[in-house]
């Protein structure tokens, strides 16, 4: 089971100004600790995030998260980490891109902000723990270490952009929301019962700080348009695009071919080369992977040695697959019982042990399946 705090702690409760993050907040003061509120202004000019109810960093949001701070009874301040969250997201961000890699920002907001930026400034203030709204569990092991768990409710799980907590971070973690198995319409419900008012605020979607929802739009304003060809695995030219930054592995919508392929079937996104500017398009069965090599790998708690068989999910809301894995001189091998398909360079694969996150890290090669003769 989650594990219960045999004592009142002092917890930093980050408020995004969404509905997950206050019910966190009121059932952490619900329960006897002593809680302190905290939004996060991530943008030195908030107008240019997101408006409205569909991003986390709006001054909407701010005034949100403070409105429920005041209904549960907390104190509440802003902290201001605008110059960190643009270097160590929005900067990472636009460099994957133009690497040809595709990033996950709110991992890595996850890693580089909630659990380190702002984790390091609350122990530095006597907070015990940092308290979110996500869905996952932090369970003490039978060694007496504590592990990250998925959450009670699959459908909610959001273990997958935690993966890059290392076992002092989770000793420092609370996730008030993870053992709940009630649906998203309970926790509304059970927002209204305690008079927040973000209780029918939608969820948030998509990346915060595209404030449109343009992300080739908005890497084409920091990167420029850099045109190149689109060619099949032949390297026959196809087409031309204007950034290879604007396409990702797996991609079949705006490719803007003219010819159509031979076999009359769509063609998918097999590799961006920012080396030569060309993006690599084909069949979908060219997309199936075997295997990736993956680094910077982090640990939930003691890394594992030599192999070992694990689940592996490689995306936000992807399914799991079977796989075996071992670190090798810091880069994780993995292969796959079955192919998978959509892998790019720059994901993150978390690795799982049951509901026991082991690890993440980033993939940085893939090997296709053998064509079929």
């Amino acid at each position: 089971m989650t594990e219960t705090p045999q004592r009142p702690l002092r917890v930093l409760a980050a408020m995004s100004g969404g509905v997950d993050s206050a019910v966190a907040a009121a059932r952490a003061a619900e329960a006897g600790h002593d809680v302190t509120g905290v939004h996060l202004a991530l943008s030195a000019n908030p107008q240019s995030f997101r408006t409205g109810a569909r991003g986390c960093c709006t001054l909407e949001d701010s005034r949100d998260a403070r409105r429920a701070a005041d209904v549960i009874g907390i104190p509440f301040y802003v902290w201001d980490l605008a110059e960190r969250f643009r270097e160590d997201v929005v900067d990472d961000f636009i460099a994957e891109y133009e690497a040809g890699r595709t990033p996950n920002p709110c991992l890595r907001c996850n890693e580089k902000i909630k659990f380190a930026a702002l984790l390091d400034k609350a122990l530095a203030l006597g907070f015990d723990a940092v308290c979110t709204g996500h869905y996952a569990q932090v369970i003490r092991g039978a060694d007496g270490a504590r592990e990250l768990h998925r959450a009670s409710d699959m459908a909610k799980d959001q273990s997958y952009v935690l993966g890059v907590l290392d076992e002092r971070q989770l000793a420092h973690a609370l996730f008030p929301l993870g053992d709940t198995t009630t649906t998203k319409d309970e926790i509304r419900a059970e927002a209204e019962r305690r008079g927040l008012a973000v209780a029918k605020k939608p969820d948030s979607h998509d990346i915060c700080f595209i404030a449109d929802g343009d992300t080739q739009g908005f890497l084409a304003s920091r990167l420029g348009k850099a045109e190149g060809d689109i060619v099949d695995e032949s390297g026959a030219k196809l087409g031309t695009h204007e950034g290879a930054y604007g396409y990702t592995i797996g991609q079949r919508k705006g490719l803007r071919i003219g010819t159509p392929a031979p076999d009359g079937k769509p063609r998918y996104v097999l590799d961006i080369s920012p080396v030569n500017n060309t993006v690599t398009v084909g069949p979908v069965d060219a997309l199936d992977v075997t295997a990736l090599t993956a680094i910077k790998p982090r640990w939930c708690g003691t890394p594992p040695s030599g192999v070992g068989t694990y689940t592996a999910q490689l995306r936000a809301h992807g399914d799991e697959t079977p796989v075996r894995a071992e670190l090798v001189d810091d880069t994780l091998d993995i292969s796959f019982a079955e192919p998978v398909r959509g892998v790019a360079p720059g994901q993150a694969v978390v690795l799982y042990d049951g509901t026991r996150v082991v690890g993440s890290a980033t993939i940085a090669t893939t090997r296709r399946a053998a064509p079929v003769a």
